[in-house]
């Protein structure tokens, strides 16, 4: 039922998943005048947005609460996606599978995830029922009902969900441990779904405390998206989300990276690998972290590094020399600490994998000492906000924009003036973080090799 998500878990793929990947975590899906979101907060402190789309008489209910697998306490990794898994385990008004069996009754689709920083649970249904969907999710936003029994079966599942996704995923395995080497003091470093030891000690008493102190009204956003008016929607969710008594809930903290002075290297080898891969990933700023201000040129300089098929590393690496079948790079800035950028290269088959870092180390060079053009610039900004023009088509898309960012210390209007701020970018401000990312030594870089067997 569930997902978690390990924010590089499944980007080295393929290019174009990874383009899908970028374009619905940042605010590259938005555009001031696109979506033209109504607002509401009701008196418990529930934050709703409404996004009218008329395509179809269908809805999306997305309710994120502002906790994730960095708020998990100490020692008890993985506690943020167990309750997200538990959460389908019923209360006193519905019990186990009533929700679920009347999502699908209904003809609607239901999912949920679990990221670093944001809990969300969603569905989509025809319009007609949003009243009953929404009365389902505000049932069990106070009323879950757990028990040893559901907890410990439960378990079984998330363990088992680790073996198949992480451990038996070598991408996902190196993935993991790259995250550890990058964020030495930052929660960032530890697995959304948590570690094995860690999962198998977590107690009912933990995951009901952890439910009671951060699943509240007034630390939710909900965003509906579909053929409704933002009248209909408020007054539905004042009957039944406004029903829900305001708590008070702890602040969020977020510590630190200290400032890495080494180069750091993994790598994994593995029979199950049929072709190398090679990653590098820097911290860099987010949105919400200090020096929130280079989110923007970072943005920018990725997709003219590394962001489509017409990019720097792509139109050397694999269409000019050609030594390798794909290459890439990624930045994720909606986070409430500090995030990271990465690239990475797969090398065509028969060809060193040395061979291609050289090469590519000499077009980050490049990059470093004589910087992008304003050509490049204008081709990057362009694209970005030209791209952001197909999530509107959605329904899930922007609710899930607004919804991510809204958890990560954004407000509705820092998304509404994302294209602005790209158009703002200067030829300057890329150059400069481009420098300062590309002379840093403090990186991990990854290397994923096939185990040749005895």
């Amino acid at each position: 039922m569930s997902r978690f998500y390990n924010q590089f878990s499944l980007l080295i793929v393929s290019f174009w998943g990874l383009s899908l990947m970028i374009l619905l975590t940042s605010f590259s899906g938005v555009l001031a005048q696109a979506y033209n979101p109504k607002t509401l907060i009701l008196d418990n402190g529930l934050h709703i947005v409404v996004i009218e789309n008329n395509r179809a008489p269908v809805v999306t209910q997305m309710l994120f609460y502002k906790v994730g697998s960095a708020d998990d306490p100490y020692g008890k990794s993985g506690l943020a996606h167990f309750l997200e898994h538990l959460m389908f385990k019923g209360t006193k008004k519905n019990p186990p599978g009533r929700f679920s069996e009347t999502v699908a009754r209904l003809g609607g689709k239901e999912n949920a995830f679990t990221g670093h920083d944001y809990t969300g649970y969603y569905q989509t249904v025809p319009v007609e029922h949003l009243g009953l969907i929404m009365e389902l999710e505000s049932d069990r936003m106070t009323g879950l009902v757990l028990n040893e029994e559901l907890v410990n079966s439960e378990r079984k599942v998330i363990l088992e969900e680790r073996r198949s996704r992480v451990e038996n995923n070598p991408q996902s395995l190196l993935n993991e441990q790259i995250d550890a080497a990058l964020f030495i003091n930052h929660p960032y470093g530890i697995p959304v779904i948590g570690w094995e030891n860690e999962i198998l000690e977590l107690e009912t008493k933990d995951i009901v405390e952890f439910y009671e102190t951060w699943y509240s009204p007034n630390n939710a956003v909900l965003v509906v998206s579909g053929d409704v008016s933002s009248s209909q929607v408020f007054e539905l969710a004042k009957s039944s989300y406004g029903k829900v008594p305001f708590r008070f809930v702890p602040l969020r903290e977020r510590v630190l990276e200290p400032f890495a002075r080494v180069e750091k290297k993994v790598i994994l080898k593995d029979e199950k690998v049929g072709y190398p891969t090679w990653i590098r990933r820097w911290v860099v700023p987010s949105y919400s972290s200090n020096y929130k201000d280079k989110a923007f040129a970072i943005e920018v300089f990725v997709e003219i590094l590394g962001g489509s098929l017409s990019s720097r590393l792509y139109s050397s690496l694999v269409v000019d020399q050609p030594l390798a079948v794909s290459t890439g790079a990624w930045y994720f800035p909606n986070y409430l600490g500090e995030s990271s950028l990465g690239i990475w290269i797969s090398p065509r088959p028969n060809v060193d994998i040395n061979r291609v870092v050289i090469s590519l180390e000499k077009e980050l060079k490049l990059v470093e000492q004589f910087g992008v053009k304003e050509e490049e610039l204008k081709i990057a900004k362009n694209r970005l906000i030209d791209s952001s023009i197909y999530t509107r088509d959605s329904l899930s898309g922007p609710a899930y924009l607004f919804g991510v960012a809204l958890s990560t210390g954004q407000s509705v209007s820092d998304v509404e003036q994302w294209s602005k701020r790209i158009s703002e970018v200067t030829v300057e401000q890329v150059n400069s973080v481009a420098r300062e990312i590309l002379a840093s030594q403090a990186f991990v870089t990854g290397v994923l090799m096939p185990k040749v067997k005895n």
